[in-house]
């Protein structure tokens, strides 16, 4: 660290929030005093993205409004789009009417709730355009999930790159480093792997991580390994719907019973009903319905 850097004190913060600690990031910003307006801010972007991703929506919706600071306001918006199915085209219209506008670019919140919710609706290149304008370490990260969710590692590469040079130990860096490392394949699959284990010796283990590690067990056909994370995952968060969706990969590929996968989708239905690998799921069944229906004699 050079001496003229200040001490970041949301570290232990934007740990817990990026390893998916999220109960403790709530914790521990409800108790951090902080004299800086900006840091203090911060602070409050981190633990309402934590209630989000606990799906304590309602904290946000009530607590996040038009008075609001303007950097908080943009979260309202996301609270609304993951606790509103059904009102998503609305939301995304609405969004779409935002980000053509004079949008201030410097408000990375804004930016990252507008990638998120283009994600969430499978509009990558909606959340690469919205996101072009920024550097912030975060917004990189986001771009670079785009471009792996569009199958150009190669592109996902040189965003990490820049990340690296920018804040190389970063948790969401690391992070970063792991997903385009299963993304490339191969001998980087066990470089994710190390990745995954020296965040769990070093901040504790988490749903998040331990997936992570699952899911480079699974591409290694490593499944009792696999079967071991995913068991410690459910423990330690039992309300994970990615955990249930590697849980059902996972009996797949042991070749367990139906019953043991079809278990698994029915706690994932009643746990997030819209979730993408339900709603793929239920469009391959109305499509195979449909060639059936074709093919009938």
């Amino acid at each position: 660290m050079a001496p003229s850097e200040q001490v970041d004190e949301l570290f232990d913060l934007k740990n817990a929030f990026f390893t998916g600690n999220y109960q403790t990031c709530i914790n521990e910003a409800q108790k951090l005093k902080l004299s800086d307006p900006e840091q203090s801010l911060e602070r409050d972007v981190l633990m309402y993205r934590a209630y989000m991703a606990l799906r304590k929506y309602r904290v946000v919706l009530e607590e996040v409004g038009p008075s609001s600071n303007p950097t908080l306001r943009p979260l309202n918006m996301l609270a609304q789009f993951l606790s509103s199915p059904s009102k998503r085209d609305s939301i995304v219209t609405e969004l779409d009417s935002i980000m053509s506008g004079n949008v201030d670019v410097s408000n990375y919140v804004q930016l990252v709730v507008a990638a998120t919710i283009y994600l969430g609706v499978e509009q990558p290149e909606s959340a690469l355009r919205v996101l072009h304008p920024s550097d912030h370490l975060e917004c990189l990260a986001l771009r670079l999930q785009a471009l792996l969710s569009i199958h150009r590692p190669d592109l996902a590469k040189k965003e990490l790159k820049t990340m690296q040079e920018k804040d190389e130990d970063a948790t969401v860096t690391q992070l970063a480093q792991a997903w385009t490392n299963m993304a490339l394949g191969g001998e980087k699959i066990q470089e994710a792997y190390y990745i995954y284990q020296e965040m769990i010796d070093k901040l504790g283990s988490t749903a998040l991580l331990l997936n992570g590690q699952a899911v480079t067990f699974l591409a290694q056909g490593k499944y009792a390994e696999a079967e071991a994370a995913l068991a410690e995952a459910i423990e330690k968060d039992p309300n994970n719907p990615e955990t249930l969706v590697n849980m059902i990969v996972l009996a797949q590929h042991q070749g367990k019973q139906p019953e043991v996968s079809n278990r698994y989708l029915s706690q994932l239905k009643d746990m997030d009903p819209h979730h993408s690998f339900v709603v793929k799921l239920g469009q391959k069944e109305a499509d195979f319905d449909r060639m059936v229906k074709q093919y009938a004699i």
